[in-house]
């Protein structure tokens, strides 16, 4: 006998599956921010869930997923405090709070508020951006672990720690005023980023740890868009990660070696993500604040347009490079405007361009640093140099096929 259906001919499993993918992250938040403690949300929630499989299969599925789930939950925290001897006062509180969002009523949506907390400065940076993806995405540390290259044990230490903090200092799970909120929502934004990077850095998408940790970043990116659509840094944040992530099928060749981007098939994009990365851009530069997600996504597109109509731009993106450099004084911005001046004025140009930055002690372990100053070395400067220049990157490089690449540009240096 097959499970009984839930909305749309789903089972119950794919019901609650779905309802966890849509909900966690607004159950999470409605919850811990009345109880001031994630990790107890948490628990909760995994409890609500567990009994909705067993559940929902038997009786069928609620025509309110999240209420039901909510309810179950509720319940749940408030036996925890009896168990953990949490004050009577406190507990008609907490009880009171949840059944503000009672069966069949509509429950605010907090996520953005838990968002904040996650990234709060009293929040050690490093585990901003993996506390995000558990406790609004529900990932395990596990999967998180794999994707950070770190271990599961490290990661759930950190995890764990960073949750008691949020209890003990008494974070505020709230959105900050519009006089802090800029900075506040740089935080946020940023270990949004972080977290794609990491899943972007799987070339290949053979991890499928991290290449499920770039879709989920974009989910997180889409949330705030969602909730904060005036914010124009967050617009150009989501535009900047789907022009990336459209262009994943194309940075292998069917052998698996690597593709730089002017010799990648724009036929193997995703052009419904680029034009929806347009939009956003669009959107946001109606804004009239511009920042540094927007730049960058301005200059992901200005590639992209190159590629697909065959236009020379480099003017356009030499000045794209100049105003971001403006901003963030990065010395990889700076790299990056080298590469582009080396193609606008010459290789020997793009060199002197890179001598501004050359002795940051940065970029002595900086594989990107080292393959730009060999690529423009190739082009002009002595073949020593730029054999050297390979050397570095090849060893600093830990990507096997972008090794090959290198080994192979390095090869055709010749004698």
């Amino acid at each position: 006998m097959s499970a009984p259906s839930g909305a749309g001919g789903l089972t119950a499993r794919e019901t609650v599956e779905a309802a966890a993918r849509r909900s966690y992250g607004k159950l999470v938040a409605y919850l811990a921010a009345r109880t001031r403690d994630v990790a107890a949300a948490e628990d909760a929630l995994s409890e609500a869930f567990a009994a909705a499989l067993a559940d929902w299969p038997r009786n069928g599925c609620p025509a309110n997923p999240e209420a039901w789930l909510l309810t179950v939950a509720r319940r749940k925290v408030i036996d925890t405090g009896r168990r953990r001897e949490t004050t009577s006062e406190r507990l008609e509180a907490m009880a009171q709070e949840l059944d503000a969002a009672g069966l069949g009523r509509q429950i605010p949506d907090q996520r953005l508020a838990l968002l904040f907390a996650c990234a709060h400065p009293a929040i050690d940076a490093a585990v901003r951006a993996p506390l995000m993806l558990q406790v609004v995405l529900g990932l395990d540390a596990k999967r998180i672990a794999s994707a950070f290259l770190m271990s599961p044990a490290a990661m759930s230490k950190r995890l764990v720690r960073a949750k008691e903090k949020i209890r003990e200092a008494g974070i505020p799970f709230r959105v900050p005023e519009r006089a802090e909120l800029g900075g506040r929502l740089d935080t946020v934004l940023d270990a949004i980023y972080a977290a794609f990077a990491e899943g972007w850095s799987d070339g290949a998408g053979t991890d499928v740890f991290r290449r499920d940790l770039a879709e989920e970043a974009i989910f997180l990116g889409r949330v705030v868009t969602e909730l904060l659509p005036d914010q124009a840094e967050a617009l150009g944040l989501l535009a900047l990660m789907l022009h990336a992530e459209a262009r994943r099928a194309a940075r292998r060749n069917p052998a698996g070696e690597y593709v730089p981007l002017a010799q990648q098939d724009p036929a193997l994009w995703n052009l419904p993500m680029i034009d929806a990365a347009e939009t956003l851009l669009l959107r946001a530069s109606a804004l009239r604040s511009i920042g540094r997600y927007q730049l960058e996504a301005a200059i992901q597109s200005a590639h992209v347009a190159r590629c697909r109509t065959g236009r020379a731009n480099w003017v356009e993106l030499v000045a794209l490079y100049d105003a971001l450099l403006a901003i963030s004084g990065s010395p990889v911005v700076a790299i990056n405007r080298a590469l582009a001046v080396a193609e606008l004025h010459g290789a020997a140009a793009g060199l002197a361009a890179m001598e501004a930055v050359a002795h940051d002690p940065r970029f002595a372990g900086y594989q990107p640093y080292w393959a730009a100053r060999a690529e423009l070395l190739s082009r002009a400067g002595p073949p020593d140099e730029a054999r050297h220049a390979y050397d570095v990157a090849i060893g600093l490089e830990r990507d096997e096929p972008v090794r090959r690449f290198l080994q192979q540009r390095q090869a055709e240096l010749g004698d």
